[in-house]
C-alpha cells in the first residue's frame, strides 16, 4: 500500500467521494492517499475485491487511529442503476476507474466503458454530483477502429455532455511500484535479450502517484467547468530507449530484438479464433502498440504540482 502525499493546502470539501472499480492499483492508491482528507466509499463487483479493500481499510485505521469516517466498502454491478444510484447517495463527486484493456464474453468493452458510465452518470446527474473524474486512455475516440478505445472515447463523450461538471484525463502507460507494467519493464530490461514488438514504438509513462494527485487535484476544483486533458509523462521515447533507461537503473545493458507488430496480430488472432481466454488480443495489442508523444502544455497549465522525471519514476518502480 502506497500513500502518495497530498499537499497540505489542498482543500477538500468534505462530503463523500464515490470511487468505482477502486481495487485496482490506481484506485488503492487513491484510497489510501485520500484517507482522513475526505469521507470514501469504494465500489467494487465482487466479495474477493471488497475484501481486499476492507483489509487496506484496516490497515490504513491502525495507522490514522484519529480518523473518524472508514472507508465505506459497497458490492454491485457497476452497470446497475439501482446499485449505482446507493453507491451515489450521499457523496458529492465520483471518481470512475473502471475499465478493461482485453475483453471477455462476460465483460465487453461496450459493457465495461459505455455502459458503466451512462449508469453511473444517471445517478450523478440525479443527485446530483458536483464532479466525476474518469480516467481514460491517449488516443481515446469514438469511431476509432480499436475496439477499447472507441468505448472510451464514447465514455468520454458522455461525460462531457453531461450535466455533471467532469474532468476526463487520458494517460499513456503508467508505472508503479508493484504493477504489471514496471514488472514487465523490469523483466525486460534485466533480461540477456528482450523481444518486442516494434520497438520504435513510442512510450510516454508517467508516475501512477502523479496519476493520484492529478486525480486529487481534480476533486478540489470548485469552477463547476467540465474538461479533458491529456496527461503524459515529461518525456516521450521508444520502448527500446525506455528498456535501457531502465537497464541504466538496474546496471544492466539489455538487448532489445524488436519483432514485428503484423507478427503479434496474427498470434493474437490465433488466440482469439482458438482460445475462449485468450492471453492477448488484437485490440489489447493495439491499445498497447500506438505511438505517445502527447503536447504537455495543457497539463503543465492545470497541474499544481511537478510531474515526476522519467529517471527517477524508473527508480521508484523497479527498484
Amino acid at each position: 500500500m502506497i500513500a502518495d502525499a497530498l499537499p497540505a493546502d489542498w482543500t477538500f470539501d468534505p462530503g463523500r467521494v464515490l470511487i468505482t472499480g477502486a481495487n485496482g492499483q490506481l484506485g488503492q492508491r487513491l484510497l489510501a492517499s485520500l484517507y482522513g482528507r475526505v469521507p470514501l466509499r469504494a465500489l467494487v463487483r465482487s466479495e474477493r475485491a471488497a475484501a481486499t479493500l476492507r483489509t487496506l481499510a484496516e490497515t490504513l485505521a491502525q495507522r490514522a487511529p484519529e480518523v473518524t469516517s472508514p472507508i465505506e466498502v459497497m458490492v454491485g454491478a457497476y452497470d446497475d442503476p439501482e446499485v449505482l444510484a446507493r453507491a451515489c447517495t450521499g457523496c458529492r463527486a465520483a471518481v470512475h476507474l473502471v475499465g478493461i484493456i482485453k475483453e471477455s464474453k462476460s465483460n465487453t468493452f461496450e459493457q465495461a466503458h459505455v455502459a458503466t458510465t451512462r449508469t453511473l452518470l444517471e445517478a450523478a446527474q440525479a443527485i446530483p454530483l458536483e464532479r466525476c473524474v474518469y480516467l481514460s486512455i491517449v488516443g481515446a475516440a469514438p469511431g476509432h477502429a480499436n475496439p477499447c478505445l472507441a468505448t472510451k472515447g464514447e465514455a468520454e463523450s458522455l461525460l462531457l455532455a453531461s450535466s455533471v461538471p467532469a474532468t476526463v484525463f487520458q494517460v499513456p502507460m503508467v508505472l508503479g511500484e508493484g504493477d504489471y507494467a514496471s514488472a514487465a519493464l523490469r523483466a525486460r530490461a534485466l533480461a540477456k535479450r528482450s523481444f518486442v514488438f516494434r520497438a520504435a514504438s513510442l512510450e510516454q509513462p508517467i508516475y501512477a502517484g502523479d496519476v493520484v494527485r492529478a486525480t486529487a487535484q481534480a476533486l478540489t476544483d470548485a469552477d463547476g467547468e467540465t474538461r479533458r486533458l491529456a496527461l503524459p509523462g515529461p518525456e516521450s521515447l521508444s520502448r527500446r530507449a525506455l528498456t535501457a533507461r531502465a537497464g541504466v537503473v538496474l546496471g544492466t545493458q539489455p538487448r532489445v530484438t524488436s519483432l514485428p507488430i503484423a507478427l503479434g496480430m496474427a498470434m493474437a488472432g490465433l488466440f482469439e479464433t482458438f482460445s475462449s481466454t485468450p492471453p492477448v488480443t488484437r485490440a489489447m495489442l493495439g491499445v498497447l502498440d500506438h505511438d505517445d508523444a502527447s503536447d504537455d502544455r495543457a497539463a503543465r497549465d492545470y497541474l499544481r504540482f511537478e510531474r515526476t522525471g522519467l529517471d527517477e519514476m524508473l527508480r521508484l518502480v523497479l527498484a
